[in-house]
């Protein structure tokens, strides 16, 4: 995959690159893997603001995605790359042998034509999906358990992998892109490689309307607020708030710690990323 950069026409295409999307190899997607995708604009099923400065944004259609990888012992071949509107990474279409299709997150090295398997036994190569306790030390994984048959959690944005660091009785020590090391179950699976369209940070957008169709609308900073608004709002001049960074609701941030103790998920971190 690369990156283009648009000549400089427009104030809009100065700075802007895009993706040159060499890897599609079709454009419409698989209409019985489609689901319909309502936009929330950021609120919840009360109708509630839980997320700001969401809304808008082009129209999607969901593609159902195969974290699970249940298909055990059944062969499916590589039948087009895609690009995906939900996700910053390319997925593929496999068509099994016994003629079912499922989308699976495209990875490097997954070409068109390309056989994969999932269960325990399949050979270690980019595409296939397995148990932890199967996967050599040093391997990079991705969409990998946190529990056995839940589906994969982590790793699955463009360029993220998981190295699989050790093995110790019941657990496979795991070091995520964070530097975090954790403890998960050897019985959790993982698909072999890193996940492709690792340019996909470069991207520069160029200008706020590329942000706009993306459904992210405008940030408005609290020291450019008035008092009524923010607490670090108002003041003569550009002030720089005068107090600690905080939410409009007065919570400190940008470093105050808000994560409480997890008896369950705490045992389990070998490692923090900080």
């Amino acid at each position: 995959m690369a990156l283009k950069k648009l000549k400089p026409v427009t104030d809009g295409t100065r700075f802007r690159s895009v993706n040159a999307y060499d890897l599609i190899t079709k454009t419409e997607p698989e209409k019985s893997l489609l689901a319909p995708l309502k936009s929330m604009g950021g609120r919840n099923h009360h109708g509630h603001v839980t997320m700001r400065y969401r809304g808008g944004g082009h129209k999607r259609r969901y593609r159902i995605i195969d974290f699970k990888r249940n298909k055990a012992g059944i062969k499916g071949r590589v039948a087009s790359i895609e690009y995906d509107p939900n996700r910053s990474a390319f997925i593929c279409l496999i068509n099994y042998e016994d003629g079912d299709k499922r989308y699976i997150l495209h990875c490097q090295g997954l070409n068109v034509g390309a056989v994969i398997e999932s269960g325990s036994g399949s050979d270690i190569q980019p595409g296939n999906s397995l148990p932890l306790a199967e996967i050599p030390l040093g391997t990079l994984v991705h969409n990998v358990e946190l529990k056995p048959g839940k589906g994969g959690q982590l790793a699955r944005s463009a360029g993220a992998g998981i190295q699989v660091a050790a093995k110790e009785g019941k657990f496979v020590h795991c070091k995520m892109p964070s530097g975090e090391v954790r403890l998960l179950p050897r019985d959790c699976k993982a698909t072999v490689g890193v996940i492709g369209n690792q340019e996909y940070m470069g991207i520069s957008f160029g200008k706020a309307g590329v942000k706009r169709w993306m459904g992210v609308r405008p940030h408005v900073r609290g020291v450019a607020k008035n008092p009524v608004d923010h607490p670090m709002g108002g003041g003569e001049g550009k002030s720089s708030g005068g107090r600690h960074p905080c939410t409009p609701w007065g919570k400190p941030t940008k470093g105050y710690k808000t994560r409480k103790k997890h008896k369950l998920s705490d045992k389990y971190i070998v490692r923090r990323r900080k």
